[in-house]
């Protein structure tokens, strides 16, 4: 497995935001971006979803498309990237910052609300 500090992960993960063209950026609302070492088989179970190990990133909250009048005072969606399960997939440095890249705009697009067989289309899947 590649090595690599969470520091340096964390920083490969505020490039890949900052590489998010502005005019995306400011039409994002009330999201938040973690990075952790492990996908939580707790909260898996928590969301009724099957636990997977090998998740890059996890999308949680309201997309944007699915707001209405009813949304306020709500706790900031959350967007998670995972250290752990992209560093066991990637063999070099270059493929875990295209990886990761990759992985914070198929997140993101999950708050606009754009699904999973959309963003296969689009080569973020």
């Amino acid at each position: 497995m590649l090595e690599m500090t969470r520091e340096e992960f964390e920083e490969l993960v505020a490039e890949a935001l900052d590489r998010i063209p502005p005019e995306l950026m400011r039409l994002m609302d009330n999201v938040a971006v973690f990075v952790e070492d492990e996908p939580d088989p707790a909260s898996a179970k928590e969301s009724g979803e099957e636990f997977d190990p090998d998740l890059l990133g996890l999308y949680e909250g309201t997309p944007l498309t699915d707001r209405g009048e009813w949304y306020a005072g709500v706790l900031p969606d959350r967007i998670t990237i995972y250290r752990g399960p992209t560093l066991r997939m990637c063999e070099t440095r270059e493929e875990v910052v295209a990886e990761t890249e990759i992985t914070v705009v198929h997140e993101i697009a999950h708050h606009f609300g754009i699904d999973d067989e959309r963003l296969h289309e689009l080569g973020y899947g």
